[in-house]
């Protein structure tokens, strides 16, 4: 027998009821989402003392559920309430992950559909350091976006990541750190694990939402940061070759908030003006908020 050493990091999960620490063991083989992966998930994000957007990430949970067929059983308020009761488990030297979730435990007529009714709701919440804003390289992935009539593209839904854990090892493999990742007629989308910005003379594009990719949170919030500095932020069709022409290339993503692209393809860039000045802005608009 193969024996796995312990890597998890701190670990608080609310379920039933009460918290309980460490990875909580919860589905059994025939739960509805262990062999049909009727799950959803969010994740917001708690650092130096802030938890930003976290009542967006709340609710979105909540409409993740809906879209999926699943019933919420808790308030966004009482999502968030529970996050900030969980977060004073922690130290407060390490940035905290915040994962509320739904899943099904049972399925309706053949077991496909899954029972609203025997939705259940657990708040995982876990120390996750931040990655460093020095970038990394992407590759154009041969794996693409499902459209929103073959996979439920409307739910932040465990099902959906998969394809994007494929697209990122196959990008690993040729030596890059992530992907580029397409729609189903060729136009960027994300990467895996992200949403992608370009600069080109000064205006600010990204790849417009339609349906296939998750329009984050963090990326609504840095347009319009981006906007009110005076930034021309544009959404629309891009391409490959709108990124190999570009000033620079950033993501936006809750995980780490804002952070450059220094590689795509062959072609190398800086971290650029407008990424830091992303990233700046992002910083000072969530300490301007609610301390945790």
């Amino acid at each position: 027998m193969t024996v796995h050493s312990d890597v998890q990091t701190a670990t608080w999960t609310f379920v039933d009821g009460d918290w309980h620490e460490g990875n909580v063991p919860l589905l059994g083989p025939r739960s509805h989402a262990m062999w049909l992966g009727t799950s959803v998930f969010d994740g917001a994000r708690w650092f130096e003392h802030v938890a930003p957007d976290l009542d967006l990430h709340s609710q979105r949970v909540n409409d993740s559920a809906a879209a999926l067929g699943l019933k919420a059983t808790m308030t966004a308020e009482a999502i968030e309430a529970l996050a900030c009761d969980g977060l004073k488990k922690f130290d407060g030297n390490t940035a905290v992950y915040i994962r509320p979730m739904y899943w099904a435990e049972h399925g309706g007529y053949m077991s496909v559909p899954a029972d609203p009714e025997s939705t259940r709701f657990c708040l995982c919440l876990y120390e996750a350091p931040m990655i460093p804003s020095d970038g990394f390289s992407v590759t154009v992935s041969p794996f693409r976006r499902p459209t929103p009539e073959t996979m439920p593209t409307n739910a932040k839904s465990g099902c959906l990541y998969p394809n994007n854990g494929r697209a990122i090892m196959e990008a690993k493999s040729r030596g890059f750190d992530n992907a580029l990742v397409l729609d189903m007629l060729g136009n960027v989308a994300e990467t895996g694990t992200s949403n992608v910005f370009l600069v080109k003379g000064g205006t600010v594009f990204t790849p417009a939402a339609n349906g296939t990719f998750l329009a984050g949170i963090t990326r609504a919030r840095i347009m319009n940061l981006l906007t009110e500095a005076g930034y021309d932020v544009v959404e629309q069709k891009l391409h490959v070759a709108d990124f190999l022409n570009a000033d620079e290339v950033f993501t936006t993503g809750n995980h780490s908030k804002v952070v450059p692209i220094t590689r795509v393809e062959d072609r190398a860039y800086q971290a650029g003006p407008v990424a830091r000045k992303a990233r700046a802005l992002y910083w000072d608009w969530a300490h301007a908020g609610r301390k945790i």
